[in-house]
């Protein structure tokens, strides 16, 4: 699901997408008129003992930078623990963030990867239409095809994940 607003002011980059996505949302900052790069995301549970980032939004970061974005153009929100709906986690903490911030933004744009993109845009949305306009961007996989994603084992099963994943976030939980 890619659905951007053209004149969106900021980039919010899911953190725990891998480097080649990053690499794709730097392509996308670059090519807009975004001002700033807002990560986003969790504790990291595996190996945070050896890393100096303890979080996705902060690693995302730190990434963006390596790959030459200055630093203030990067901004990493990160997501208190849970360990149910990480993606609502994340929309709202963004949403919290952005409430103590002195921007007051008009429209973002949600950058994601590829199927969970829809069910990102689907919270952003919930949490902040109707004053903010919220566009979404996905990110483009590496791990099927996903104009065959049937003939792949990880793009079957991506499918069905998100699928569930986006039916719940919809439909069964009504966080508002």
């Amino acid at each position: 699901m890619t659905s951007p607003i053209k004149s969106a002011e900021v980039l919010v980059v899911e953190g725990w997408l891998p480097d080649y996505a990053i690499q794709q949302a730097l392509t996308e900052f670059k090519s807009g008129s975004y001002s700033l790069v807002i990560t986003t995301g969790g504790s990291i549970e595996k190996g945070n003992y050896l890393s100096e980032y303890k979080n996705f939004a902060e690693v995302s970061a730190a990434t963006f930078k390596k790959l030459g974005l200055e630093s203030e153009k990067v901004v990493a929100v990160p997501t208190p623990v849970v360990i149910k709906d990480r993606s609502y986690a994340s929309a709202a903490e963004f949403n919290r963030w952005l409430s103590d911030s002195n921007l007051n933004l008009q429209s973002i744009n949600v950058f994601s990867l590829d199927v969970h993109t829809r069910r990102s845009w689907l919270l952003f949305k919930k949490l902040l239409s109707p004053n903010i306009k919220v566009g979404a961007i996905a990110a483009k996989t590496q791990d099927y095809d996903p104009n065959k994603w049937w003939d792949y084992s990880q793009g079957v099963r991506t499918i069905i994940d998100e699928g569930i994943a986006y039916i719940y976030a919809r439909f069964l939980n009504w966080k508002s």
